[in-house]
């Protein structure tokens, strides 16, 4: 199904991106950090927000629910029904919301901008430990947004006055993490982690798929350790959110990172990512592989020092 508005415009001459969050009160923070007119826009099983942003670029805004499945669902709803054979696609796919962060680098209050986007709990417990897909040998759990998007967003936010900024890994987990031993373990598989969520990489997922480029941005509400409600400031976070939305550079974020050509499709078995081109988003402007990277799939174990025994 492709869902097409007579007044939208078309064409290379204007970006078009996805921010794909998990309920509407983080929606809600990126639309006031965009500023402008938001239309709704029909999907399959629901809507989205469309802004005409100041810049030129459009931007979509999709409260597509909570945890990796739902979040995978709704971007992949979107970038199938909202693309059409013309060409009309979106350019750049962005995960975003609040977040627990890790102490001590991202307290809370603190922005996170994603350096990779990581499954940390999609795996299997062993004798041995936690093991995850990729090192079983059944596919990826982590997704590398290009560098040169990360640099330009941080470079953004802190031009723009944002002086709490963390970058690293953003896990998605599918269980909160609720005591200190499991934050523990989980900065001892991923120490380069600043922050725990639950949508980041099944957009990633999504977006990758399609042939889109992807990353993530989160604010922070809560330390990630044992639950302790009177500890989260989630309003705190909301506004760190909404003033990033403010800040960020939109029509130049897809022209560091073109996609596919328009007519791309999601990997079919005849044409798989592979450990050989182990990238599973499109090319540069020079024919080269870039955009957000996928770890090739194959088994692979991590040193005893990195936690897994």
């Amino acid at each position: 199904m492709t869902v097409r508005l007579p007044d939208e415009q078309s064409g290379p001459a204007r970006a078009r991106l996805l921010v794909v969050v998990a309920v509407p009160a983080e929606a809600g923070a990126v639309l006031r950090g965009l500023g402008g007119t938001a239309r709704r826009v029909p999907l399959p099983g629901g809507a989205l927000d469309r802004v005409a942003h100041p810049s030129g670029a459009t931007v979509d805004v999709l409260a597509g629910g909570v945890g990796p499945g739902a979040a995978a669902a709704a971007a992949a709803t979107a970038l199938t029904a909202l693309s059409a054979p013309t060409g009309d696609r979106y350019d750049l796919v962005v995960s975003a919301g609040i977040a627990g962060g890790f102490a001590p680098g991202a307290p809370v209050g603190t922005t996170v901008v994603a350096e990779a986007i990581v499954a940390a709990d999609l795996g299997a417990e062993t004798p041995e430990g936690f093991a995850d897909v990729t090192e079983l040998g059944f596919g990826t759990v982590r997704h590398t947004p290009a560098p040169a998007t990360v640099a330009l967003v941080a470079d953004a936010l802190r031009a723009a006055g944002v002086d709490t900024l963390a970058t690293g890994a953003v896990l998605t987990v599918s269980t909160v993490t609720g005591s200190a031993g499991r934050a523990a373990a989980l900065t001892a598989r991923h120490p380069d982690a600043v922050a725990e969520a639950m949508e980041g990489f099944g957009v990633a997922e999504a977006a990758a798929r399609h042939g889109v480029p992807a990353f993530e941005l989160r604010t922070v509400s809560n330390p990630v350790g044992p639950r302790d409600r009177s500890a989260w400031r989630i309003g705190e976070a909301l506004g760190a959110l909404e003033r990033a939305f403010a800040a960020l550079p939109w029509p130049a974020l897809p022209v560091l990172d073109p996609p596919n050509a328009p007519n791309a499709q999601t990997p079919t078995p005849s044409n798989p990512p592979t450990p050989s081109d182990p990238v599973a988003t499109g090319p540069r402007a020079d024919g080269q592989p870039q955009s957000h990277r996928a770890d090739p799939p194959g088994p692979r174990r991590a040193p005893k020092e990195a936690g897994r025994g």
